[in-house]
């Protein structure tokens, strides 16, 4: 069984349409994949084991004030244990050598950049493993299906079973729904059938 049914079509480049036993389900790929994404990553973290990670042929330099990179560094460890290879490579430079793998197609200077300033601007300001959290949803949420990402059916059907597999998949982090459920009977009402 598959509560959230099978893929028909992606809506507007924002949603997955889904028929399940019951009627039409409608999924925010953003939202839902977010999800998946910061409990895959929370699990990995409380397991203490370190993701695959990939190796950069060439590594990625980031621009980011002096305070930011600090701020980053200093949570080293957390980003080690994640699979990063992170280290400063001049004044305002900082080079990454190695990505978790389930992040390696992601916008990653963007994403590290988001990091990099989030970390920032709450340093200090929490306990460690909640700022670790905190560090983990954003890298779940920068990393994510972005809005116009043009999926495949087997892709939307793959997000589907993630979704399926996945505690908490019916809000994303931030609290939003990742998806609604409207029933055959509610869709027999919507178009006055049976009248």
């Amino acid at each position: 069984e598959r509560p959230l049914g099978s893929a028909l079509a992606q809506l507007h480049g924002l949603f997955v349409l889904a028929q399940n036993r019951t009627g039409l389900v409608l999924v925010d790929m953003h939202a839902a994949h977010e999800r998946v994404l910061y409990e895959a990553l929370k699990a990995q973290h409380e397991a203490g084991t370190v993701p695959a990670a990939q190796r950069l042929l060439e590594p990625i330099a980031i621009a980011a004030p002096d305070h930011e990179i600090d701020a980053l560094l200093a949570a080293g460890d957390d980003f080690s244990r994640l699979g990063f290879e992170l280290e400063r490579l001049a004044p305002g430079q900082l080079a990454v050598r190695a990505v978790p793998a389930m992040l390696a197609d992601a916008d990653l200077p963007a994403l590290l950049r988001a990091v990099v300033h989030d970390l920032a601007e709450e340093q200090g300001a929490h306990h460690l493993d909640a700022a670790a959290h905190r560090v983990l949803g954003t890298l779940a949420c920068r990393s994510a299906i972005h809005a116009h990402r043009r999926l495949t059916l087997p892709e939307m059907d793959a997000l589907l079973r993630q979704m399926e597999d996945t505690e908490r998949s019916g809000q994303c982090n931030h609290g939003r729904p990742t998806w609604t459920e409207l029933s055959l009977a509610q869709l027999d009402r919507l178009f006055l059938r049976g009248r």
